[in-house]
């Protein structure tokens, strides 16, 4: 399963993968079901799966991610934050984990405990992400942190990360995904893309930062270009306005809220045209994409036909 997924992503093959988020709830059955209906699974390479995002209480990311992969037996990419785990808890879910065959991980500082809906919470921050990569080389090397031999070791892991997908200075963020190639990631993926000038800059300095990584691992690496579709003007917006990381062009916010004053319809009808072209564009330049819709199947299913 996982030889497939890692080469169809290292090759010129389309490669397709869609964020699931798991529920406010003790069941992702019907999340699976909503994915049944569309036939996701079978339009995909893989699925990925979140961890509590903006620190908001849902269902274990690493339980969900292995009943999604079970059910559709489909490589899911697990996230993992390191909000709420310190060395000996990201260790013991990896192994885990890897029992279960859940091999591929997404390292993730995590957003801050401080947004939580939980009353008092408190982050378990013992470092960044390059921890929790740095785990996983240990183990795939046999190792546990301490560099002790596991017995039995655990079967290859896939570690990824990921980036933003605008910065001021891009070169910053290049530095940023230089480190993470040098603590073994084999992809990363971006924040969310809306234009070809983006997407182009990012092959760029992402070519040039494998060349630049100490790590063998990254010659092989590959990015794997973010889109979260636009259906409503007032996303738009806030993605915008508030979500840092990302820049959302200005022509396609006065279009989505020109689109807004004629009505829902209207709204999401110019928004699926614009995001679908997006979409479309990005695979025709890269083939490589992460869907990203709070667990919008059916918006998954029409924009990749």
């Amino acid at each position: 399963m996982f030889d497939k997924f890692c080469d169809t992503l290292c090759s010129d093959k389309p490669f397709i993968t869609v964020e699931v988020n798991p529920p406010h709830g003790a069941s992702i059955n019907t999340i699976i079901e909503d994915i049944k209906k569309y036939d996701l699974d079978k339009k995909i390479s893989g699925f990925s799966c979140t961890d509590n995002p903006l620190a908001k209480l849902k269902m274990s990311g690493i339980l969900s991610a292995i009943k999604i992969q079970q059910t559709f037996d489909k490589p899911v990419i697990a996230t993992m934050s390191m909000r709420d785990k310190n060395k000996l808890s990201l260790q013991s879910t990896l192994l885990g984990a890897n029992d279960f065959d859940l091999r591929c991980i997404l390292a993730l500082t995590g957003d801050p405990a401080k947004l939580s809906d939980q009353p008092d919470v408190k982050g378990v921050l013992e470092r960044d992400s390059t921890l929790l990569l740095s785990i996983i080389y240990h183990l795939n090397n046999g190792l546990d942190y301490s560099n002790k031999s596991l017995k039995p070791a655990p079967k290859q892991i896939y570690p990824f990360a990921v980036s933003n997908s605008y910065a001021k200075d891009m070169r910053s963020l290049q530095k940023r995904i230089v480190k993470k190639l040098n603590y073994g990631a084999r992809a990363i993926i971006t924040q969310p893309v809306y234009t070809m000038d983006n997407a182009k800059e990012l092959l760029e300095i992402f070519d040039e930062a494998k060349s630049l990584s100490v790590r063998d691992t990254a010659k092989d690496a590959q990015l794997i270009i973010g889109q979260f579709p636009i259906v409503r003007a007032r996303t738009a917006n806030f993605i915008d306005d508030k979500v840092p990381g990302i820049s959302v062009p200005k022509d396609i916010i006065d279009e989505m809220n020109l689109a807004s004053m004629d009505g829902v319809d209207k709204e999401q009808e110019i928004g699926f045209g614009i995001s679908k072209k997006i979409f479309d564009d990005m695979m025709s330049l890269h083939g490589k994409v992460h869907l990203m819709t709070h667990n919008r199947f059916d918006l998954c299913s029409q924009l990749i036909g």
